[in-house]
């Protein structure tokens, strides 16, 4: 039962006389406990919805087109409280934060199946019994995204610190059997679950008739590890990540061979460390693992490319423009590649690069989106930016104003004295953004 919090105007729900405080008992019979329950049972052309109010309970039968919404709001959008990770993973990057200095929400940990769903998250499985796995085959969800890491359970308990997350690797199994798709990640901790063990989950994933897409990326590691009195672990370096990348090329050639998709790809961070150049576009095919950090570079200049090339062909003409830019270390020598190729094509500009070291989590986090803005405060004083300074989307929240740190974008414009202006994810936004059109 869950309570219903707002009524849309002119929506089926209020033509009804649906309100705002009824609570939702059931659809066709079927309870109601949270958002995937709501998104299934409402979906039918016909509904009876069962409801209670004060202490009356009624029922409301609703006749639609199917998939149609009938215009009810919840107290939350889950309905329900989010489900947090029981587990305490060897790399856990939320328990390599420093405590209490940082946005209160990056230290929650969540291992929910719904968000797998709705919003594309990893999950361990460590959190579900066999009747989520059931309403999962019964509601059709595909694919399901899962955090796999090894497949060999004793190891996977030593990983992940959890007694059930060996024995969980059964539920794999049965969503395959049942014809789920499964997108995998493998998080690789160095002489943990890398060569030979990485080997082995590769063919047991192979193995799934139902295997979409798996990724490999790099377990980081901050310089709060220590402090934090965490497992030790080493960082890959230029050769082991040379490592991995042949280890991975060889299943996804010969999986290209037998089944037309290579399947297994890795993060774009090891080719960065192992100093090797990208594969091309038609590598990555159509880009599935591109939230894990899979193709995101070659992706960019892809669209990059195609960009500048149609506003060239257009002429455009513009005065003397300067503008500065903000990066990690990881994506630096890209950023300038990219700026230098707008200065070559586009008269009248230049464009500054800065590289910002992560002095706040330590030397091996070099991503973009994990600079903080005091990093950026510190280490750009008394820098010349031009007319403004261009700061990547990815280093702040969904609403655009803080980095991880609690610094606000106007903290970096006042303490810098230069007009801030985020650039958006993609290539698009990056040409325009610096070209100021």
């Amino acid at each position: 039962m869950v309570k219903i919090t707002e009524v849309g105007k002119n929506s089926a729900a209020e033509k009804n006389n649906i309100k705002s405080g009824d609570f939702l008992i059931s659809i066709n019979n079927f309870e109601i406990n949270d958002i995937l329950d709501y998104q299934f049972y409402v979906s039918e052309n016909k509904i009876i919805l069962r409801l209670k109010r004060s202490e009356d309970i009624f029922e409301i039968l609703i006749k639609k087109s199917q998939y149609d919404d009938i215009g009810l709001e919840f107290e939350s959008y889950m309905m329900d409280e989010k489900k947090s990770c029981g587990n305490s993973c060897i790399f856990c990057f939320v328990e390599q934060l420093p405590k209490n200095c940082l946005r209160e929400s990056l230290y929650f940990k969540d291992d929910d199946e719904r968000l797998s769903f709705l919003h594309g998250n990893y999950i361990t499985l460590t959190n579900l019994e066999d009747s989520h796995i059931d309403r999962i085959i019964k509601f059709k969800i595909s694919p399901v995204n899962i955090s796999v890491h090894t497949t060999n359970p004793a190891l996977r308990v030593k990983i992940m610190r959890n007694e059930r997350a060996g024995e969980v690797l059964k539920y794999i199994k049965k969503l395959d059997e049942y014809n789920i798709n499964i997108n995998a990640q493998i998080v690789l901790c160095k002489n943990i679950n890398d060569g030979a063990e990485l080997e082995r989950t590769l063919k047991d994933l192979y193995a799934l008739s139902n295997i979409s897409s798996i990724a490999v990326v790099p377990a980081g590691l901050t310089k709060f590890r220590d402090e934090n009195n965490l497992y030790k672990l080493e960082s890959f370096n230029k050769l082991d990540c040379e490592q991995v990348i042949d280890l991975v090329d060889k299943f996804s050639e010969k999986n290209l061979e037998k089944f037309g998709s290579r399947i297994v790809y890795c993060a774009d961070e090891f080719y960065l460390k192992a100093e090797c150049e990208l594969p091309g576009e038609d590598y990555y095919e159509d880009y599935p693992q591109y939230e894990n950090g899979v193709g995101m570079i070659r992706s960019f200049c892809t669209d990059f490319y195609a960009g500048i090339d149609a506003l060239v062909g257009a002429r455009i003409v513009r005065p003397q423009r300067k503008v500065s830019i903000v990066t990690g270390e990881a994506a630096y020598f890209l950023i300038r590649e990219l700026a230098c190729e707008l200065e070559k094509r586009f008269e009248n500009l230049i464009c500054e690069v800065y590289k910002i070291e992560n002095t706040f989590f330590g030397g091996q986090i070099t991503v973009a989106g994990l600079v903080t803005g005091g990093d950026i405060i510190a280490q750009l004083q008394g820098a010349e930016f031009g007319e403004e300074l261009l700061i990547p989307a990815v280093m702040l929240r969904y609403e655009r104003d803080l980095f991880l740190d609690n610094v606000s974008v106007q903290d970096v414009e006042r303490e810098l004295g230069i007009k801030v202006n985020i650039v958006e994810n993609n290539a698009e936004d990056f040409i325009k953004k610096v070209l100021g059109i």
